[in-house]
């Protein structure tokens, strides 16, 4: 360490990039400090997806009771759901979590330091006012925050944040968006027997994914009983006498709800960061602006995760801060993160998973791509009697035969696309697709069974 400062890096923000690269850079012999003024593991250990995954289990329950009788179960008496249990093992489940995260942290040699950091010039960070410390590299990870619409009432509606510890459960509710986060809570909501009105401007949901994917999923979670509302928006929203909501959209007619849920964005969170008192500069949407190496304008402050507003995803805020770590630390210097063929899923109901391109963006790039689309009742309905179907569909580069995109809207997903993206990563082939003999009787050997292709879309068509 230079002599000069107090600290080789310190960390604003121990949310999964900015642990990541404090544990790895300490690991590194680098003396490291972070900073956390709220909770260790940032917003997807405790606001977002581990409790939004925990939650989505318990909302398949009721389907899977329901399903059950057609396998020969009795279900005499309707199964009697406790919101406040979920919500406490939820909450207990996360506590563990974060002295989980302070135990590697602490374990890694990371001094961890709670409170507010605030920057003072480019090599200072100040905690809460008080305790000053200096860095010769500086990294911000202070990941982004709920936004709502600044609307009469707002007040009275809630964001992601707060609805994992609401009082009770409401018997109805609104869900503002068409994004991962409404469209999972949507589900959510709908599971545990919310009666769920999904408001969204555009139509359908999920814009930026295929939109094959997006017309299915909407179709199925109107099937499974979620009210769609398109091409409408919220003006005003008024607390009743007796607790209620009444709502008041765009077009003058209203309605009257037990709860409503803004999932319509996220903001970089850089309020009071003091980057007015660094060189640091934001790009026209507030995020931070960074080179190919996370660098800002200051070069040995540096920045990764949700609030540089590239992909806002836990891995891929993981894979930064490891390159990061290394490109500070390491003797060899690390690969770039490839963000050209990122899986990622949405745990709405049904289950939505992609990797590569969508049918869109390939036949904007390529003469001719076989389009390989099936959709089917999955066995396990069979007998349940349950409507939900599954789609799976496949891209291939006409010419080269490589596979340029996977999509699948189904149970279990996640799980699948997971698996498959090494192969694509890999550089597979529709013919190595072909000779790989399936896992029967699976959904997932649809993938590698499909012969016939749907259609052919391209430039050249």
């Amino acid at each position: 360490m230079s002599a000069s400062y107090d600290y080789d890096l310190v960390v604003i923000g121990a949310g999964s990039g900015g642990v990541r690269a404090a544990r790895m850079s300490a690991s590194r012999g680098a003396k490291v400090a972070i900073i956390e003024s709220r909770y260790l593991g940032g917003t997807c250990v405790n606001v977002g997806c581990v409790p939004k995954k925990l939650f989505v289990y318990a909302s398949e329950y009721a389907q899977a009771f329901e399903d059950s009788q057609g396998y020969g179960y009795r279900v005499d008496n309707k199964p009697n759901f406790d919101w406040a249990t979920l919500r406490d093992n939820k909450t207990a489940e996360i506590e563990r979590l974060n002295t989980v995260y302070d135990g590697l942290l602490s374990r890694a040699g990371v001094e961890i330091i709670n409170g507010h950091g605030r920057f003072v010039d480019n090599n200072t960070v100040e905690v809460n006012g008080e305790k000053r410390l200096t860095a010769k590299n500086i990294l911000i990870a202070t990941g982004t925050w709920p936004s709502k619409p600044q609307i009469p009432g707002v007040e009275h509606s809630i964001s992601s944040n707060e609805v994992f510890y609401l009082n009770q459960l409401p018997n109805d509710a609104i869900v503002v968006g068409g994004g991962y986060i409404a469209v999972e809570f949507a589900g959510i909501f709908n599971g545990l027997g919310v009666s769920t009105h999904l408001v969204y401007r555009g139509e359908p949901v999920l814009r930026g994914f295929d939109n094959e994917v997006r017309d299915f999923v909407s179709g199925e979670m109107a099937q499974a009983g979620v009210d769609l509302q398109y091409n409408r928006n919220l003006a005003s929203i008024e607390k009743l006498d007796n607790d209620r909501l009444k709502v008041t959209y765009e077009d003058g007619s209203q309605a009257e709800t037990g709860l409503v849920l803004f999932a319509t964005g996220r903001d970089a969170l850089v309020d009071n960061l003091g980057l007015e008192s660094t060189g640091v500069k934001l790009d026209d949407n507030g995020f931070i602006s960074v080179d190919d190496h996370y660098r800002t304008a200051v070069p040995h402050i540096r920045a990764l995760g949700d609030v540089i507003g590239r992909v806002p995803l836990t891995p891929v805020a993981i894979a930064e801060g490891m390159f990061i770590s290394a490109d500070l630390f390491a003797e060899q210097k690390p690969q770039p993160v490839d963000y050209q063929q990122i899986p990622t899923a949405v745990f709405c109901q049904p289950n939505v998973a992609t990797v590569g391109l969508t049918e869109e963006e390939a036949a904007a790039h390529f003469d001719r791509v076989e389009v390989y689309s099936t959709q089917f009742r999955a066995m396990r309905n069979t007998l349940s009697g349950n409507p939900g179907r599954t789609l799976m569909k496949m891209l291939v580069d006409a010419n080269s035969q490589r596979v340029i995109g996977l999509h699948m809207v189904g149970d279990d997903a996640g799980e699948i696309i997971q698996g498959l993206a090494v192969a694509m990563n890999a550089g597979a082939t529709k013919a190595d697709f072909d000779r790989t003999i399936g896992i029967h009787p699976t959904s997932a050997e649809e993938f590698v069974t499909m012969r016939e292709a749907s259609r052919v879309v391209g430039k050249a068509v």
